[in-house]
């Protein structure tokens, strides 16, 4: 790990309400509602990876997002069951079908030729596994997993995020994949074969020392050298600019650290979580809901990103049962407030208004300085709507995680 200059760690937005847990309650009623009733358009389909005018079209299993619709089934199928609600049986066929879709895909390997498989198979098949004990899912998520391993890189350490891997203009990783690492290490576990989890390691080291800048802002993507596997640079392709700080890809940050030490114990990640995390912080405008850049705030005529704000609350979640009962206080604190903001605010309470969960989000927001098309801007995304649930039902119980 590299030597950072430190910063401060003081307390922010003390004044900021907390949801109560009778406002978790129902806003995953609420959540599991919408979910249901979105199940007859989208059982045998999937949602598309952002709303058109607050609202999902149904499209093929064929992006990079598929799978967070499925979690969604997945949580309120949890929330159904252990309400007693009949709900839970509709919830877990839809899920089932699914994972049927999921398993098609990956055996014919369409859209996989990229580092998403976690984000696509940790919340559908192996999520399906450990709550049902699917047996078509253990098999897809454990070849996701061997497609995943198949993007690793001997030269440089880390998992190629995207394109041909021969091409040293996509000789890179991405902050994201600290996301997808999960999957390998339950492969490990299920398995057996420790060449997942070896994998994962390798890569999360070769990421934390690379994408985290010295201020604890990140990169959206990292660059090596194809012949040595040297570092090379950093460049953003969602951000603001290359200088900034994408507001999603420092929430991948929070929540990837906290994993990061969940499956590898090494303690400079809690400490790297806290910086990064700090940095957030620091850099967010009065309701806690970033814009979607860090470059941005109060005043500044740009668009919201709520899917952060719900990324970063599940990090500070999961890192907390790894804390002393003071520290994770305040990490709990500020997750309540994030989800206070979001409950209040931005999250969805007429399904007249959107067929989504959560508003204001953006997926890729096109600028002079960045290299990504120009969608989702200002509306519903899929990661948004199952990281929302993944919070509130982290606040709700005891969960156990997908990833």
């Amino acid at each position: 790990m590299k030597c950072r200059k430190g910063i401060s760690m003081e307390i922010l937005f003390e004044n900021m309400p907390c949801i109560t847990d009778e406002e978790v309650s129902k806003a995953l009623c609420f959540s599991k509602e919408q979910v249901v009733r979105n199940l007859p358009v989208f059982t045998d389909k999937f949602q598309k990876a952002y709303s058109e005018g607050k609202f999902y079209q149904p499209v093929e299993n064929d992006d990079w997002t598929n799978g967070f619709w499925t979690g969604e089934i997945w949580l309120s199928y949890e929330y159904a069951k252990e309400n007693g609600s009949e709900d839970a049986k509709s919830l877990k066929a839809a899920g089932e079908v699914q994972v049927e879709d999921f398993l098609h895909r990956i055996d014919n390997k369409i859209m996989v030729d990229h580092h998403d498989m976690g984000f696509l198979y940790s919340p559908s098949c192996v999520a399906a596994y450990k709550l049902t004990g699917n047996q078509k899912a253990r098999e897809a998520a454990i070849k996701a997993a061997d497609q995943l391993i198949s993007r690793y890189h001997p030269v440089g350490e880390f998992i190629q995020a995207w394109g041909p891997m021969n091409a040293p203009e996509n000789y890179r990783l991405i902050i994201d994949c600290l996301l997808n690492l999960p999957l390998l290490y339950w492969a490990s576990e299920e398995t057996g074969d420790s060449k997942y989890k070896e994998i994962a390691e390798k890569h999360i080291h070769t990421a934390v020392n690379n994408v985290v800048r010295e201020d604890y802002s990140t990169w959206h993507t990292f660059f090596f050298d194809m012949e040595t596997g040297a570092p090379d640079h950093g460049a953003t392709c969602q951000g603001y600019r290359d200088g900034s700080a994408w507001a999603r890809g420092q929430a991948w940050g929070v929540y990837g650290c906290a994993l990061a030490y969940k499956y590898t114990g090494r303690k400079e990640y809690i400490d790297l979580f806290r910086h990064v995390t700090q940095y957030y912080l620091e850099h967010l405008p009065k309701d806690m809901v970033p814009f979607w850049d860090l470059e941005f705030t109060d005043g500044d005529d740009q668009p919201r990103d709520s899917s952060s704000a719900s990324i970063a609350a599940c990090g500070m979640l999961e890192m907390i049962k790894y804390m002393d009962e003071k520290e994770a206080a305040v990490y709990e604190k500020y997750a309540r407030q994030f989800m206070k903001s979001l409950y209040d605010s931005y999250a969805v309470k007429d399904p007249k208004e959107s067929n989504g969960l959560v508003l204001h989000s953006t997926y890729s927001n096109h600028s002079p300085y960045n290299t990504c098309n120009h969608c989702g801007v200002d509306e519903c995304n899929s990661w948004g709507d199952y990281f929302y649930m993944e919070a509130l039902t982290r606040l709700h119980k005891d969960w156990k995680l997908y990833w």
